[in-house]
């Protein structure tokens, strides 16, 4: 498993860390009760976090979606969910094909989960990542991202006009630790930066670049020899 930590997820805003203490609203998307209330009961188990309804969910919240695979009608919701940046999406899945996990990298998804995988301590790790604004997705998907990810950009390269970008000696430092798996504050503990600068550079860089989230601009400064 490869934890991805960095910030800029397809609606782009930075958003603070967790506080301490307050528990995360959760809501959980399931096409069948059975799955539903499997889900609840492995979320239970992890204090920090507060199972309500769609309904209730505020500002920060994270939903949950459970799926066999990434269809029209889960694309479709998943679009939904992440509209406006509100809310963080953890997606727990079944199988999924190359162009599907594409697909769900650019609705804006933060944390992908195998169903076989999603253990109760797994579940709610991926649920805080995503509440942090950092993101989770499991190693095999990550190469399955990157191959995806240079197929774009080559067939990007291919375009008249086109000019690689680059990143900056910075930008690459701090995303060489995201992809080693480091978190916020030890990326800025490591390279003597504030987490807030942390956040920014990676903010920017999505940005700049228009990558729709961390697990983009992981894959393009892999792709490109960046890291």
């Amino acid at each position: 498993m490869t934890v991805l930590q960095a910030d800029g997820a397809v609606r782009s805003g930075v958003r603070p860390g967790v506080r301490a203490g307050v528990r995360i609203p959760v809501v959980v998307h399931a096409a069948d009760p059975i799955s539903r209330a499997g889900a609840l009961s492995q979320l239970k188990q992890c204090a920090a976090l507060e199972l309500v309804e769609e309904q209730q969910a505020t500002t920060g919240a994270v939903a949950v979606m459970l799926a066999e695979t990434v269809d029209a009608t889960v694309t479709a919701a998943l679009r939904r969910m992440v509209r406006g940046g509100e809310v963080r999406v953890v997606l727990v899945v079944e199988r999924m094909r190359e162009a599907e996990l594409l697909e769900a990298v650019e609705c804006g998804v933060a944390a992908i989960l195998w169903r076989r995988e999603a253990t109760a301590p797994r579940l709610g790790q991926a649920v805080l990542a995503a509440a942090r604004g950092d993101g989770d997705l499991p190693a095999d998907l990550l190469g399955r991202l990157i191959v995806q990810m240079g197929r774009l950009q080559r067939s990007v390269q291919g375009l008249p006009g086109f000019t690689p970008p680059g990143i900056s000696e910075r930008e690459s430092d701090i995303l060489r630790l995201v992809a080693e798996g480091w978190d916020t504050a030890e990326i800025a503990a490591k390279l003597s930066y504030s987490e807030r600068t942390v956040k920014n550079v990676l903010h920017g860089l999505t940005t700049r670049l228009h990558l729709r989230n961390r697990a983009h601009a992981v894959a393009y400064a892999l792709r490109e020899g960046y890291i």
